[in-house]
This record gives C-alpha cells, sequence and structure tokens, in this order.
C-alpha cells in the first residue's frame, strides 16, 4: 500500500514504513533535514491533514503539546493515510534526489591518531551539495551511520569520508578501524543534511572545523575556491594533541596556489600547531568583526555551540551563518 504526501502544489508517494522525509527527497521535493535521527527537530512539519505514526520520536524534541497541535518529526514519521502537510520553512529549493547505491571500499588510509581517510568508489554519479553527508549501512548489519564527504561536489563517482574511531562504536571501531577492506562493498543512501556552500553568498568567509568536522570544510572549500579563486577565506582547524592533525599538506598546498586563502591549526592541550590554544581564541585574536562574512561551523555539539557564540560575539549575520553538529548515535539495545 502507498499514500500520498501532498505540500502546497506537490505531491510524493509514500511506503507504509517509508518515513515522510525520505519520500519527500526520494521525489526530489525539498525538506530541511540535519541529523535525522529525531534529536535536532530541523525537519519539524505540521501534519494539516491525515494521520501519522510518530514511532520513536524523542519526546524531548517533539513533546506531546506538539503532537496534539499536529507538529511531527519528518525523519521519524511514518503515514498511516495521506497527509498533507504545510510548506517547509524557507519555501521550495532545487535540491539532489534521495538514492540508493552500492559503493566500493577502494582506499583505507589512516591519516591521523584515531582517524580514518576510507575512500568509495560508484559506479554511478552521486549529485550533492558541497558540506552533505551519506548514510552508510554497516556492512553485516542493519546499523546505519552518517559521515560527512570531504571530495568536492565535481568528484561524483569518488566519496572521500573522515572517521575518528569511537571506542566500542559499531561503524567506527568494528567496521572503520577492523572489519573494513578494500574491495568491500558497502550499501550507501544520499545525499542529506542541510549543511552546504551557499552559492549565492559573497564576501569573505571564515571556517571553524574541531576534529573530523574537517571533512565537509574540505568539500565547501574547494567548491568556494572553484567558484571564486580570489576569495577571501580562512580555514581555523582544532583539535587536542599534535597527532590529531592531518591534511596539512593538502592545505598549505592550497594556500600556496590561492593568495586568499589561509589555514591556521590550532591544538589545545599541547604545544604544537600554528596556534596554542582553542580554535575561538584564535579566530577572536585575528578578526576584529565579522559582520561581511559567510560562517561555517562543523564539529560536537560542544565544538559547535562555542564556535557559534564567538561568531556572534563578531557580529555575524544570523542568516549567514551556517552549522553542523556531530551528535553521537544513540546506543545499541542489547
Amino acid at each position: 500500500m502507498r499514500y500520498t504526501i501532498t505540500t502546497d502544489a506537490t505531491t510524493a508517494e509514500c511506503g507504509v514504513e517509508q518515513t515522510v522525509l525520505d519520500a519527500l527527497l526520494r521525489s526530489g521535493v525539498w525538506m530541511p533535514n540535519s541529523c535525522n535521527q529525531g534529536s535536532c527537530g530541523t525537519c519539524k512539519i505540521r501534519v494539516q491533514s491525515g494521520r501519522v505514526d510518530h514511532r520513536a520520536s524523542p519526546l524531548d524534541t517533539l513533546p506531546e503539546t506538539e503532537r496534539a497541535a499536529g507538529f511531527a518529526l519528518a525523519c521519524q514519521a511514518t503515514v498511516l493515510s495521506d497527509v498533507v502537510v504545510a510548506n517547509p520553512a524557507g519555501g521550495h529549493r532545487e535540491t539532489n534526489r534521495l538514492r540508493d547505491f552500492s559503493a566500493l571500499v577502494s582506499a583505507v588510509v589512516d591519516v591521523a591518531a584515531e582517524t580514518r581517510m576510507i575512500v568509495l568508489s560508484l559506479e554511478e554519479p552521486l549529485q550533492f551539495s558541497a558540506g552533505q553527508y551519506v548514510e552508510i549501512k554497516v556492512p553485516g548489519t542493519d546499523i546505519r551511520r552518517q559521515y560527512s564527504l570531504a571530495n568536492p561536489p565535481s568528484d561524483t563517482q569518488r566519496l572521500e569520508l573522515h572517521i575518528r574511531r569511537r571506542s566500542g562504536g559499531i561503524a567506527s571501531d568494528w567496521w572503520a578501524f577492523d572489519a573494513v577492506r578494500p574491495g568491500q562493498r558497502v550499501d550507501i543512501t544520499g545525499p542529506l543534511g542541510d549543511f552546504s556552500f551557499d552559492e549565492d553568498s559573497a564576501g569573505p568567509i571564515v571556517m571553524l572545523a574541531g576534529g573530523t568536522g574537517l571533512a565537509p570544510m574540505k568539500s565547501i572549500l574547494c567548491q568556494a575556491l572553484a567558484s571564486d579563486g580570489c576569495r577571501e577565506i580562512v580555514l581555523y582547524h582544532g583539535v587536542r594533541s599534535r597527532r590529531e592533525l592531518y591534511d596539512l599538506d593538502f592545505y598549505r598546498e592550497m594556500e600556496e596556489e590561492y593568495s586568499g586563502f589561509r589555514f591556521v591549526s590550532c591544538v589545545s592541550r599541547e604545544a604544537g600547531g600554528d596556534r596554542a590554544g582553542y580554535v575561538t581564541e584564535a579566530f577572536l585574536g585575528d578578526i576584529a568583526s565579522a559582520k561581511n562574512y559567510t560562517g561555517y561551523v562543523c564539529g560536537s555539539e560542544v565544538f559547535v555551540d562555542s564556535a557559534v557564540k564567538a561568531l556572534k560575539r563578531r557580529r555575524i549575520s544570523p542568516r549567514r551563518l551556517h552549522r553542523e553538529r556531530f551528535s553521537r548515535a544513540a546506543p545499541i539495545s542489547a
């Protein structure tokens, strides 16, 4: 059985076990989305008519009062009838359709302490925006995890992932740092996420990345410089120890090729890198006003909250501030 989801003049088909978000994105209908785990609330919609099953929607993100008022999390809710939903905030946008792919692991490289680069090869191209991510089904399991794409959108059949090891993690510890092998087949879904390069922006760019939050920044940086090689861009990368720094040669080469680009590595717990201390300290010391800047922030929840506060202190415009939080996956039930 299939139902329909209608938003304004657009209609998408939806299966009984398919989430509202999945159905809309696969139909080429834009819908805000970020974590796709129900924790951020980015994909919250209002159901104007029809019935939905909220399934595992967290009460912290979608309390009972909002459910009673017709709200739902598109990434969690499935439909129980034909439904009509209010237009997403921001109106309709061009979007790349969500699709399923079979990928081949072509390279596994240790790039830093507890950090690996895994390269996937596709037989057919994946169209995506710089900054977006893909969802991987961990081989041999039904578990899915999300990883940002570090390659630019021009590399449609070579996907570069940066994965940090998490002790006990099914995807990172068990697969990415143990079971993964070149030649292994992996099922992926993408593209996903709203964190992406703002094609309409102008003026200087500041980028603040923590740990493997550097991955989508690499993609955005390449896209930004491909669009305007003279653009002023500064990228701050923060880690705790020197052993966690990576891709330094790439960014130094980019500095030599593009005179407007500057890369600043920050090490917080020991000497090393370009700066000692935190990314936010380096940024606040360097830039007196970010009023005319476009800002990109990516990393852990704590890192993103701190970086956003620093950017706001320097008067960045809220509409020009883009952020992506890396949330820890929910624990697997025994």
